[in-house]
């Protein structure tokens, strides 16, 4: 039937088409309720493909659980390009897709596969791929299609859904709006249909009913009687029609012979549409092909290779007014007709929905799908083999793992709704102590994913005190899990991670040699307990057997510890750097991609602390795109690095402004302590010191710094609970800047209690970053000779270092003295030598507030002659410019940046022309170093 109306939507699916054909790509999302034409205008785009090469795939209610489904079937005509993908993509497209077996591929890896395999389609022929009902498709393949739609670029793909109403992962998509036909399109359809004489408000009252949605003007006419249309229907006793389209398709279903009707089920419970496997399993039930003749007739469904019903709609009416007991029996017959070999998954799925009670064998046949569904990275199919394993199981212990093992998988899948029933489950069943244990690890593992600390640093502590007469080992993992949460915790302001800390000393000896992951826990354990030399050596030795022996994945999963927690707290800058460049090799060899974020932040942190804020500048902007492509919720902890080390408190204060509700949401402390660090160090660069001593002080996080800030339980050695920020990680970083701010702005008491306690940490290090910055601080809070003598000491100390930032500080501020002292000449020579090195490395802020010294002292600054960025380039452009500089290819660039290499290629003919350059290798000569 021709479209009735449409007329602006076919034409922006023509343009769509015509883009695709002229060599661009275009996604889009047609949205609106069932049955409003979106299939109809997804047709009328396919009848516009003649040119094109056309893939397809649709969601399909009762496969949503099954990951990548829905991808499987969309990718399956171009499976012949995966051989030429990058080895690990094509590797991890073929474990999602079922083709091979490996460890669980990163869904986000699975995406950048599935955008290659769709370019290399698309140099071929041009390609439109068409999604219906994706608010049916499994989780994983949405999420895998969004991720790919938000990266098209110059690829000749169209890739065009339909929804009811679009999921997240389809967020940030063009949409197109699909409404009921307007009042005069809706009435011609009707009377176009109807074939016996209607009243005139009868109609009017359908359309208005109907809201113009064109399947229920189709569907109505058929699910009425020739009486009710012909007579008295016009009255208002007559006009209350039933409940909704679906009435419709159950008035015709009901007229259907029963081994049609059947038939029909066995369709319905069979998502995959499989032709062959309806006919057998109807044959079990002694349907023969006949059965299908009158839902042919009547237009519900079509019988060919494939079975389609001829609306989703359809699939739905006909499997949920089925009784319980047919659908047990369709199931089973599906169940006895799937090979359990070839196919065990839906063999088990299908076992699962004709199981009349507890069945213990299909139980264990689920509790395997569920771990092959985990390898696979399907964690909701996990969850969902595991919940269903749990209704199948009546013995008590059996049931209570089995719903831990899916509120677990639940968890890490987002589902913390199910998670939370499933852990009532669990407890109704008189847990063991070790599933009690385990409970309240879930919980608090729940608690931190969904507050990002609360109640997670106490639950964890009691999971973990509960595990240590039952696993030692998973004890100490989970002790140290609570710590990690304290810190991320804005109750760290209260001591709950000394407390932590604390209890951890109280966990049972690892059993054998020490793990590195062991000394960690054992290094701040001690640090609470003794003080921070105490802590320091076996923190030390964490780090020197840190990734030996270890697996790829349990050394990744350690870094962030290892880095945050060690390397900064010692003070020890090789070894933070090393780390941070594995860890960021590491989540990129793995395909780590949620693991890849956090790794780029720290990073940025470490090349900003050797002041290579050029190399920080492009990591983070590399680490936008990831952010962007896997939605992390991460806190832009690298952009508040870059900024307040180029002396932008205007930037930070945006920053930290558009942070601070999601941070304070969260609870997330660790965020806080990053927002005044930056602000307090921007402020110092541009010389308003009271504005840096407000930010250093303005959080409650920070207690170190505050006058009578020692508690008085503090354990000996100066190991106080309200000093643990700002010990382990940056808090130390924010230490320094508070000294330079308070001493600068006349509060030596408040600097010089600060000193003494900066002096605990850095006099025990040793290291000459720690040794350098402690007697520029001691410089500012002393008078005399002394003074002069600490800031050569400092310099000394920190020039063989690659910590350029803190040496620039250390001679600007011993310029700034000897100014002051009337030093002139010398002042001038320090001045001078800080300038440069602030202009060298982009630290704007500084620059200026050294200029304004030198001029003060009547020197002059040299002028410097900087190669600007060329200005026309777009953000991406340049940074793919300089990646291609840097002489990183093509494949190297795409994956990075999420984006196929055709797009790549396309950007860098764009960067070729308005650089007048010929090729990448003429790039060093017009982009600055």
């Amino acid at each position: 039937m021709k479209l009735v109306d449409r007329r602006a939507e076919c034409s922006m699916l023509d343009r769509l088409v015509d883009a695709v054909c002229a060599g661009q790509s275009r996604a889009l999302v047609l949205c609106g309720e069932p049955g409003v034409g979106k299939t109809a205008l997804l047709q009328h785009l396919i009848g516009r493909t003649a040119e094109c090469l056309l893939v397809q795939t649709s969601g399909v209610e009762s496969e949503m659980e099954l990951a990548f489904a829905g991808l499987h079937q969309l990718c399956a005509p171009l499976l012949a390009g995966l051989d030429d993908l990058p080895k690990r993509q094509g590797d991890a497209l073929r474990i999602a897709l079922g083709m091979s077996l490996g460890p669980a591929p990163d869904r986000f890896l699975v995406g950048l596969a599935t955008l290659g395999l769709l370019a290399h389609a698309a140099e071929q022929k041009p390609l439109v791929c068409v999604v219906d009902d994706e608010q049916w498709l499994d989780h994983a393949s949405a999420q895998v299609l969004g991720f790919v739609a938000r990266r098209l670029a110059a690829e000749s793909v169209g890739l065009v859904f339909a929804a009811r109403v679009p999921t997240s992962d389809l967020a940030g998509l063009s949409q197109l709006p699909v409404a009921g036909l307007g009042a005069a399109d809706a009435r011609a359809l009707l009377d176009a249909e109807v074939t016996v004489p209607l009243d005139g408000w009868v109609r009017d009252q359908l359309v208005l009913e109907t809201g113009g949605n064109p399947l229920a003007l189709l569907e109505w006419p058929r699910a009425l009687t020739t009486q009710q249309w012909s007579g008295g229907f016009g009255l208002p006793g007559a006009v209350r029609l039933p409940g909704g389209v679906e009435e419709g398709f159950r008035r015709r279903l009901d007229v259907l012979p029963e081994k049609t009707r059947q038939l029909l089920l066995i369709a319905a419970a069979d998502p995959l549409g499989d032709a062959g496997l309806v006919w057998r399993a109807g044959a079990r039930l002694g349907i023969d092909a006949d059965a299908a003749g009158p839902a042919v007739e009547d237009g519900l469904v079509e019988f060919g290779t494939r079975v389609l019903f001829r609306h989703p709609m359809v699939r739905s009416v006909v499997y949920t007014t089925a009784s319980v007991r047919e659908r047990q029996q369709v199931h089973g017959a599906l169940a006895q007709v799937t090979d359990a070999r070839l196919d065990p998954d839906r063999h088990a799925w299908h076992g699962a929905h004709a199981a009349a009670g507890p069945d213990e064998a299909v139980a264990a046949e689920l509790q395997g799908s569920a771990g092959r569904a985990q390898a696979r990275g399907g964690l909701a199919a996990a969850a969902a083999f595991m919940e269903r394993a749990t209704m199948l199981t009546l013995d008590p212990e059996k049931r209570a793992e089995r719903a831990l093992g899916a509120a677990s998988a639940q968890v890490q899948a987002g589902g913390f709704e199910a998670a939370r029933d499933l852990l009532s489950i669990a407890k109704a069943q008189a847990p063991s102590d070790f599933q009690q244990a385990r409970i309240e690890l879930i919980q608090a593992q729940l608690a931190f994913a969904t507050t990002r600390g609360g109640d997670a640093p106490r639950l964890l502590l009691k999971a973990a005190q509960r595990l240590q007469s039952i696993d030692a080992g998973l004890a100490r993992s989970t002790y140290l899990q609570a710590v990690t949460a304290g810190i991320f915790s804005d109750r760290v302001t209260r001591g709950d991670v000394g407390q932590l800390a604390r209890a951890a000393a109280e966990a049972p000896p690892p059993a054998g040699i020490p793990t590195a992951a062991d000394l960690l826990l054992d290094g701040i354990a001690a640090h609470y307990a003794q003080g921070y030399a105490a802590g320091a050596p076996i923190l030390r030795a964490a780090l020197d057997q840190f990734s030996d022996g270890m697996s790829p994945e349990i050394e990744l999963r350690g870094h962030v510890l290892a880095s945050m927690l060690a390397a900064q707290h010692l003070w020890d800058y090789h070894r933070w750097q090393l780390l941070s460049d594995r860890h960021v090799e590491l989540a990129r060899s793995l395909g780590a991609l949620s693991e890849l974020p956090m790794a780029l932040s720290f990073k940025v942190l470490c090349l900003a602390y050797a002041g290579d804020l050029r190399d920080a500048a492009a990591v983070s902007q590399e680490l936008q795109a990831v952010v962007k492509a896997t939605g992390s919720g991460l806190p832009p902890y690298a952009a508040l690095v870059v900024a307040g080390m180029r002396g932008r408190p205007g930037e930070v204060g945006d920053l930290i402004d558009a942070a601070r509700s999601d941070l304070s949401q969260r609870g997330e402390g660790f965020g806080m302590t990053v927002a005044t660090w930056t602000s307090a160090m921007a402020n110092n660069g541009v010389g308003d010191c009271q504005a840096a001593l407000h930010s250093a002080t303005n959080s409650a996080q920070f207690s170190m710094l505050t006058p009578n800030s020692s508690s008085a339980d503090s354990p000996s050695g100066g190991a106080q609970s309200s000093s643990l920020l700002a010990r382990l990680s940056v808090g130390a970083f924010r230490a320094v800047e508070f000294i330079e701010a308070a001493a600068r702005c006349g509060h030596t008491d408040l600097a010089t209690d600060a000193v003494a306690e900066l002096a605990e940490v850095t006099s025990a290090s040793g290291t000459d970053w720690a040794c350098g910055v402690e007697a520029r601080c001691r410089a500012l809070v002393n008078e005399g000779r002394v003074v002069e003598d600490l800031f050569r000491e400092s310099i000394e100390r920190l020039g063989p270092t690659r910590l350029r930032p803190d040496l620039a500080r250390a001679h600007l501020l011993y310029g700034e003295w000897l100014r002051r002292e009337r030093r002139r000449t010398q002042a001038r020579a320090e001045l001078r030598c800080a300038y440069d090195m602030f202009e060298e490395m982009g630290m704007e802020g500084f620059a200026q507030r050294a200029h304004r010294e030198l001029d003060a002292t009547g020197g002059t600054a040299r002028k410097r002659t900087v190669v600007a960025e060329p200005q026309l380039l777009t953000a991406q452009e340049g940074q793919i410019a300089r990646m291609a500089r840097d002489g990183h290819s093509n494949p190297e660039i795409g994956a990075r940046l999420f984006i196929s290499t055709r797009t790549v290629e396309y950007h860098l003919q764009k960067v070729f022309t308005k650089l007048n350059v010929q090729s990448r290798r003429q790039l060093d000569r017009v982009l600055p170093d």
